[in-house]
């Protein structure tokens, strides 16, 4: 890959809960504000699309046995978590002397700037990290669909998708070994074999704007940076590979 000059990271709240996989951990937490510090002083602008499924997932909440939650009430909870995930980010990333602003799809005047599309962009040009919280601001859309629609938006160079997984795979490697990673991955074929690393509305929202993307695993330590630097890591899927 060549260096870019504007991405936009989705990164899982589950990043964030580190092993105990709830919660935030600040060790893990901390390991992301490094590594996004170390793209940022490279002169990338950074824009970061959070999600919240270590506090709270909308659509599990929802569907859980026993006594449910409306849906639409319980994605409006999971996106309230996206924006305590990303408070919690602007907190690691400004002790290490990155200026950040955290922007909503909801309004919270108190706590966040409104999105505004413009508004982000000028971030981003004055060297600012931007943290996109509360997804779309609508129920039923994932913060994947989200990170799709904000890169578009501010015209990022390209999406990379921080997971816990290497890249894609044609199958799930956790319950299949011998399932085989992709390099590159031509968006139809993902969408084809419905492969399962993001949505499917995100899958075709991102070959429909012809946006780069990149699956990678966050946890190896380093990847985040040098994703960010535009090195080869994880799988690249694009429209035409």
């Amino acid at each position: 890959m060549t260096p870019v000059r504007r991405v936009l990271v989705k990164l899982s709240g589950e990043i964030l809960a580190g092993e105990a996989g709830m919660g935030i951990d600040p060790a893990a937490l901390g390991r992301v504000a490094e590594e996004l510090k170390e793209g940022h002083e490279d002169g990338t602008e950074i824009g970061v699309v959070i999600g919240g499924g270590n506090l709270m997932r909308g659509a599990t909440a929802a569907g859980a046995h026993g006594e449910k939650i409306d849906r639409t009430t319980a994605d409006s909870m999971g996106m309230l978590a996206t924006v305590m995930n990303a408070l919690a980010l602007q907190d690691a990333l400004e002790r290490r002397g990155i200026a950040t602003r955290v922007l909503s799809a909801i309004e919270m005047r108190t706590l966040a700037e409104l999105y505004i599309r413009r508004r982000a962009v000028r971030h981003l040009e004055k060297g600012r990290v931007i943290i996109l919280a509360a997804g779309t601001g609508h129920p039923y859309f994932t913060t994947d669909t989200a990170a799709v629609l904000r890169a578009v938006e501010i015209g990022a160079d390209v999406l990379l998708k921080a997971t816990k997984v290497d890249g894609v795979f044609t199958e799930d490697p956790r319950h299949n070994p011998a399932a085989r990673r992709f390099d590159v991955l031509p968006y139809r074929e993902a969408i084809d074999r419905r492969l399962s690393v993001m949505d499917q509305t995100a899958f075709t929202m991102g070959m429909e704007n012809r946006l780069p993307l990149l699956v990678f695993n966050v946890n190896v330590p380093g990847n985040l940076a040098r994703a960010l630097k535009g090195e080869a890591v994880g799988t690249r899927v694009a429209v035409e590979v």
